[in-house]
């Protein structure tokens, strides 16, 4: 199987790299060696959304959230899909299974009455699907088997008039055809698909995928565009930076508590201020506080101290980590990229990165998982427990005998830190990896870069030695983070195409063992996979997992059912004000 990242998810790696605050000097007592390279630390709990009871929620009233810019589509594999896209197609539009807080995929009953696959060894692979027989679009069609013949025509596979990314599987399905009646549907695969699950989420009416014309479209709803979820559309207008969803007359689960959602978009640097005059309800904080710089404990003291508003801070779910671009001298050699990764304290940078938040300085280290997903394990014992000084000298990087930095052959080792500009808690991150590295013999300057040229002038054209970024964790894995980790192939040229593996190194190993658990349907079996896959990464010095990036959202008091996400999906119809 063959994954690309969404647009949506792609469009994360920027957001979930920024973040904010205040970094001591090292301590000079540094040695640059590593404490226990699977340091026992804080377990990591990822979001915090309290769980809803709808009988504490009132009916009706309007709720003003806060975002970064009303999307051109609401359709996320589009290129123009962003973060703000899912967020409004999971209000509008079906999905068969949905993310719980550990990153489970749980069937929506709303739409899917039953979902069974042949068992494992049986081949082929048939999914028979029973839709929920109440599950109508917003023009009175039900959801049937056009729907998903459509999406995975427009998703199974490269095709220039419809530019899209999404999971693997739907190249991996050979029909899909209706049941035994029209609720019923039956998806055939090619080879075992374990992560089958991930397709149809969010799920399009077939008038909007059947043809390029139609897929390439932007999709704010309304009643040219069906949609299907407890909301409808009642305003959308991408310039001046508004979408209002109201509750879908016609929906047949439980209601929408709210009775108007307004998405505003709203500068990061004017929010607290918004919140503050009493404008807004929902405010994600993070690139605000993180624009605060030194001042991030400050600046989250005084959104917390705002009147009639409550402060969530926690763990999201971007995975923070270092990645070392093996295609450029000298981090060609494997052993020196062992010996950096063993000089790297992750205490020391997830501290950095999190104590400003108020959070425990939880350790990452997993390539494939967070923290409190199923099969976690902090994995970094793969690198061995030698010292990397006497690494460094077996590589042939001597230290003067007066210290300082390392040398070979008449060349320093001395190496640049990129991280996107305005993200102070990577900057903080990035300075602490960049002390440990001195202390190490490794020279070691923080570069920042610009958040709109980060990926493209750098990340994709190898312009880097060392990176610090976050990747979006989720409910599959081997799919989705198998394009960061995957071999980089020859391109037409003959010179290899890196893709968003940016590291520029992989093995036939590592690809099998992510396709194994991708096609593995026995979540025991499919964690082993991972983990072996996970310390393969480890042993090629691919990158250096470090933390899961903070997150701070604040509400208004009397919001239930807000908070920091996480791996979750939360019922946006149970989204609304208190009783009391």
């Amino acid at each position: 199987m063959r994954a690309r990242l969404p647009a949506a998810a792609a469009a994360l790696l920027l957001a979930l790299g920024a973040t904010a605050g205040c970094f001591g000097a090292p301590d000079p007592g540094r040695t640059g060696r590593t404490p226990d390279p699977a340091p026992p630390g804080p377990a990591v709990v990822t979001g915090d959304v309290r769980p809803v009871d709808r009988s504490a929620v009132r009916d009706g009233g309007t709720l003003r959230w806060a975002v970064d810019a009303v999307p051109a589509t609401v359709n996320v594999y589009q290129p123009a899909a962003t973060a703000v896209s899912a967020l409004l197609a999971h209000a509008l539009y079906p999905a068969l299974f949905r993310p719980d807080a550990h990153g489970e995929r749980v069937p929506d009953p709303d739409y899917l009455a039953a979902a069974e696959s042949t068992p494992p060894g049986q081949l082929p692979q048939v999914v028979t699907y029973r839709l929920n027989p109440r599950a109508v679009w917003s023009d009175g069609t039900p959801l049937s088997a056009a729907d998903l013949i459509a999406q995975r025509a427009a998703l199974s596979g490269p095709d220039p008039a419809r530019p899209a990314a999404g999971p693997a599987g739907y190249a991996a399905v050979d029909s899909i055809a209706q049941g035994a009646d029209p609720h019923e549907v039956k998806v055939t695969f090619r080879h075992p698909c374990a992560e089958w699950q991930a397709l149809f989420d969010p799920l399009y009416p077939a008038a909007e995928t059947a043809t390029a014309a139609a897929f390439g479209r932007p999709l704010p709803g309304g009643t040219a565009h069906p949609t299907a979820g407890p909301f409808l559309v009642d305003g959308y207008d991408p310039v001046g930076g508004k979408a209002v969803l109201v509750r879908n007359p016609f929906w047949w689960g439980e209601p929408a508590k709210a009775d108007r959602i307004e998405f505003l978009a709203v500068p990061a640097e004017r929010r607290t201020e918004e919140l503050a005059g009493g404008r807004l309800d929902l405010a994600p904080l993070t690139a605000a506080v993180e624009r605060a710089g030194a001042d991030t404990a400050e600046a989250l003291r005084g959104a917390a101290a705002l009147p009639g508003v409550t402060l969530h801070r926690a763990a999201g779910a971007g995975l923070a980590q270092l990645t070392l671009n093996t295609a450029r001298e000298p981090l060609t050699d494997p052993v020196l990229r062992r010996a950096l990764a063993r000089a790297v304290d992750r205490r020391h940078a997830a501290d950095a990165a999190l104590t400003p938040f108020g959070l425990p300085a939880a350790v990452l280290g997993h390539h494939l998982l967070a923290g409190d997903q199923p099969g976690y394990r902090d994995d970094a014992d793969a690198l061995g427990g030698a010292d990397p000084g006497r690494m460094l000298d077996t590589a042939g990087w001597k230290r003067p005998a007066a210290g300082g930095t390392r040398a070979r052959g008449g060349h320093e080792l001395a190496l640049t830190l990129l991280v996107p500009a305005a993200s102070a808690t990577l900057r903080r991150a990035a300075d602490a990896v960049a002390a440990d590295l001195a202390a190490a013999g490794a020279a070691v300057r923080v570069v920042e870069a610009p958040a709109d040229t980060f990926v493209a002038d750098h990340l994709a054209t190898g312009d880097f030695d060392l990176a610090l970024f976050s990747w979006p964790a989720g409910p599959g894995p081997a799919d989705e983070q198998r394009p960061v980790y995957a071999k980089p192939r020859p391109g037409p040229d003959g010179t290899p195409v890196a893709g968003r593996n940016y590291a520029r190194a992989g093995t036939e190993e590592i690809d099998r063992l992510l396709d194994r658990a991708a096609a593995e349907p026995d979540p025991a079996a499919r964690g082993s996979l991972l983990r072996e896959a996970d310390v393969r990464i480890w042993q090629l010095g691919h990158s250096v997992p470090l933390f899961q990036r903070p997150e701070a959202v604040a509400a208004r008091d009397g919001v239930v059912g807000a908070g920091v996400r996480g791996l979750a999906r939360p019922r946006l119809q149970d989204l609304g004000w208190s009783v009391g």
